[in-house]
């Protein structure tokens, strides 16, 4: 029999009234697959035990469904749980983690599972991130932010606008008191892009500064000579948690929709590239310099905006 007290709530662990469902999600399958490697049981069986396929394991222990009553009872009697009030902490915790989502999107955004990307970035602890061509979202202005959506996901004037409006409430969160340290890397070649013209390009690098000056975000310019792309090429968050249960999270976004990596090995190599970024970056108190240089340089490519 294994004695666990893995079910019970408590907010030190991430399972508080106000975590998000798709926070507990998490939680919950890491906790199922904590238990599940306890008892040498592979994914295989697991699946057999709730009528389902090794995949449908992988989803619940990952987060990405709902649960099932019969499901949890199934497999916390195959793994062993005896404890009555274990149990019905796991079903708990199951039932508030099958609730409605806080962050709620148009189809477009749940289609790349940006639903659940956000309530993980609401509920992080540390959010990383560095986004190669482009100023990372969480420093965008709104007017930056227009612009570079109806280049690279033109549409609708509204959806445009949904997405920019989207974003202007994540950003909510670089003024929370309670808000996770947010550390940004940007490619210095970004600084010299005027996406939307000169005034949106200007307001846009005053913003950056004054970001970097006023909150307690950590930004650091990738000088070209190193050239962030050949170090990653692809956008991407790392994302951290209070919750013990939980290990990193990376988040990759491309044009097709997302993608969460939580495997050892992909950490690894994230946390590696994030390494290696800010590293060569220059030190955070640099910023306000370079960011003042590349107002006097002017922008790469002259623009009447």
């Amino acid at each position: 029999m294994i004695e666990s007290t893995a079910g019970r709530a408590d907010a030190a662990d991430g399972d508080g009234p106000d975590a998000d469902p798709a926070l507990l999600r998490m939680v919950l399958g890491a906790r199922l697959r904590k238990l599940r490697e306890a008892a040498g049981i592979s994914g295989q069986e697991a699946g057999r035990a709730i009528r389902a396929s090794h995949s449908k394991i992988s989803r619940l222990e990952a987060g990405r469904v709902g649960f099932r009553a019969i499901d949890i009872d199934d497999l916390l009697s195959l793994y062993g749980v005896e404890d009555e009030d274990v149990r019905s902490g796991f079903l708990l915790l199951a039932e508030r983690a099958n609730a409605s989502v806080r962050w709620q999107v148009d189809d477009d955004f749940a289609a790349q599972r940006m639903d659940t990307y956000l309530a993980l970035e609401d509920a992080a602890s540390a959010v990383r991130s560095y986004a190669p061509g482009v100023i990372p979202e969480l420093l965008q202005t709104a007017a930056y932010a227009h612009a570079v959506s109806t280049i690279t996901r033109p549409g609708p004037t509204g959806d445009v606008q949904r997405r920019v409006e989207l974003l202007m409430r994540r950003q909510r969160l670089l003024r929370r008191p309670d808000g996770p340290k947010v550390w940004l890397a940007i490619e210095e070649a970004v600084l010299r892009r005027p996406f939307g013209g000169l005034e949106v390009w200007r307001d846009q690098l005053d913003h950056v500064a004054e970001v970097a000056e006023r909150t307690g975000a950590t930004v650091q310019i990738v000088p070209d000579h190193i050239g962030g792309p050949a170090i990653c090429a692809v956008p991407f968050t790392l994302l951290r948690f209070d919750a013990p249960d939980l290990s990193d999270i990376v988040h990759l976004h491309h044009a097709t929709g997302a993608q969460f990596l939580d495997r050892r090995g992909e950490l690894d190599a994230y946390h590696g590239i994030w390494d290696r970024l800010c590293v060569h970056a220059a030190p955070p108190g640099r910023t306000r310099d370079l960011i003042s240089a590349a107002i006097v340089a002017g922008p790469t490519i002259p623009t009447t905006g």
